[in-house]
């Protein structure tokens, strides 16, 4: 799985890195067909947010040709990350039950 991550409005660091590519990486698992590729935007939606810092992650995941998208906004950073993926997760799951279903079709 390649991941290409992006910034707006927040310093990168290497820590919070590591923890994208463990927590979106680990959905790999999950999917056995075709090349994956994962771009993820994070950020603050602008530098003078009046209710406080509300952060977002944003993920977009190719799946050979079906792109799956998840948008997560919360106060702490790590845990938008880990919404996104669970929604992510949700959404694999749906794509991979709908592939089984079609091919369980009468012919």
């Amino acid at each position: 799985m390649r991941i290409d991550i992006s910034y707006k409005n927040i310093t990168p660091d290497k820590p919070l890195e590591v923890f994208i590519e463990e927590k979106i990486g680990g959905l790999e698992r999950y999917i056995n067909d075709g090349p994956i590729f994962a771009k993820v935007e994070m950020g603050l939606p602008s530098r003078h947010h009046r209710s406080g810092p509300v952060f977002y992650a944003e993920v977009n995941l190719s799946i050979g040709s079906k792109l799956l998208r998840a948008n997560c906004q919360h106060e702490d950073l790590r845990n938008a990350i880990v919404d996104a993926k669970n929604e992510l997760r949700r959404q694999i799951k749906d794509f991979k039950e709908k592939k089984k279903d079609l091919t369980r079709r009468a012919k």
